[in-house]
């Protein structure tokens, strides 16, 4: 037969086939787990190379000899190791035991084994294979194995795992929780379908940690969930972690593991308490500068002036004037500025019925009004003679010795937040220090 006739079988028939005993010894050095096999009786038929590393026997030391006894086992352990490896061959199963083993150098090392019976192709029992490893570093893999279940079922953290393409693929009950979805309904989804707001600050950060490695630190992280109830504004404090494989040669990103607690509570109450400080010091202050003021006018602006910081872009004050409401003083409309009084004493102003300075008036309290959803800010804002970008209003009613002095109103445009209780209670303190340095000054006025 000719060369071209013989390689054209050849190709037909398709490549020669790996010897069976070649492909075997591959498969078994290359197992990361030590391995040995012993036939019916007891003789060392098989021994990897992760066998040769623990041990240091190698396999031409191993192979043939009739058991572990005098060389891998002391003499007097090598009756009962061998019994209950033996054993394995004809209990179903595999059979799980601990030994202390002989280094070829002389030293011990402890090992726990698997083993379990060989059949032949008479279906008799043919011998016992055992695979084998440090038990240290077997315990070293339960307890991961054992922590990665603790945290992706009862951690009191969120955890979730996300891919390269950034969509989760496996989340626990406390993020499941967080997010407001079941654990499974959100795998694989966006998580834009899940935040309103936050979600690119969210996906900067795990694509950060893709391309560079982990932050040095936990960061706080504001986003809005989309829930049943409504969106809702939540802090998470977010730690990050890469995933990458550990069968590859080179570090190849599996995805991130992220892991946060909800803090929103904590966040939210170390904010008041530094408003709280923050606003109590400019009281004081205000206090301060007043009583350095002659004229009883002005520090009652003064006193308007030291609110304003961080609270509203616009103060006003109108006092009662028979059956009207007059401007008195006023922050300017155009910039920034002190609040100053209103030349010529200012004129009657003509407020609409329903107007939140006469509500204030009416109520002997605080009113709250916001443009909302009100086309055009300007006109909402002009109809009631506030400064045109004005888009949030809060109107304290002044009083001093029982009588009704006026109202002083702030106003915030639309780059703040609207006013809320706790900003009524500020302002309502401003108004109650505003009131008797106006009372005072129509005392004085009258003596005059």
């Amino acid at each position: 037969m000719s060369a071209s006739r013989s390689s054209g079988i050849t190709d037909a028939l398709g490549p020669e086939p790996i010897p069976g005993s070649e492909l075997l010894a591959a498969l078994l050095d290359g197992m990361d787990a030590a391995l040995c096999a012993f036939d019916a009786g007891g003789a060392i038929t098989h021994w990897n190379r992760e066998a040769e590393r623990i041990l240091g026997w190698t396999a031409e030391e191993a192979v043939g000899r009739p058991g572990f006894a005098g060389w891998a086992v002391r003499h007097a352990d090598a009756g009962e190791v061998h019994g209950r490896l033996m054993a394995a061959m004809n209990a179903p199963g595999r059979q799980v035991h601990e030994f202390a083993l002989l280094r070829k150098d002389g030293g011990r090392v402890l090992v726990r084994t698997q083993a379990a019976g060989v059949r032949g192709a008479d279906g008799k029992p043919a011998g016992v294979y055992c695979a084998f490893g440090e038990v240290h570093a077997q315990i070293d893999l339960e307890r991961s194995i054992a922590l990665s279940e603790a945290l992706l079922e009862d951690a009191s953290w969120g955890v979730v795992l996300v891919d390269v393409d950034l969509r989760p693929t496996v989340v626990n009950a406390y993020a499941a929780r967080a997010l407001g979805s079941g654990r499974t309904t959100m795998l694989g989804r966006p998580l834009g379908e899940l935040l309103v707001q936050g979600v690119e600050d969210l996906e900067g950060a795990l694509q950060h940690v893709l391309a560079e490695g982990p932050p040095p630190a936990p960061a706080d992280l504001w986003v809005t969930l989309r829930t049943a109830e409504g969106d809702r504004r939540r802090c998470w404090h977010s730690g990050f972690l890469q995933l990458a494989s550990p069968l590859a040669e080179e570090p190849v990103p599996l995805g991130v593991g992220w892991l946060f607690q909800d803090v929103t509570a904590e966040r939210l109450a170390a904010q008041e308490a530094d408003r709280v400080r923050f606003r109590s010091n400019q009281l004081h202050r205000a206090c301060r500068s007043a009583a350095e003021c002659e004229d009883p006018m002005e520090a009652a602006t003064s006193y308007l002036d030291y609110a304003l910081a961080g609270f509203a872009d616009h103060a006003l004050i109108d006092l009662v004037a028979g059956a009207r409401l007059v401007r008195a003083a006023a922050t300017p409309t155009e910039a920034p500025g002190p609040c100053q009084p209103v030349a010529a004493g200012g004129i009657p102003l003509r407020y609409a019925p329903g107007h939140p300075a006469l509500q204030a008036v009416d109520r002997t309290g605080s009113v709250r009004v916001s443009a909302g959803a009100a086309p055009g800010g300007g006109a909402w804002a002009a109809d009631r003679q506030w400064p045109g970008d004005s888009v949030h209003a809060l109107c304290t009613v002044l009083r001093s010795r029982g009588r009704t002095l006026g109202v002083v109103t702030f106003l915030r445009a639309a780059n703040r937040s609207p006013f809320e209780r706790q900003d009524a209670t500020y302002a309502e303190s401003v108004a109650a220090r505003v009131a008797t340095a106006v009372d005072l000054s129509r005392a004085m006025a009258a003596t005059t």
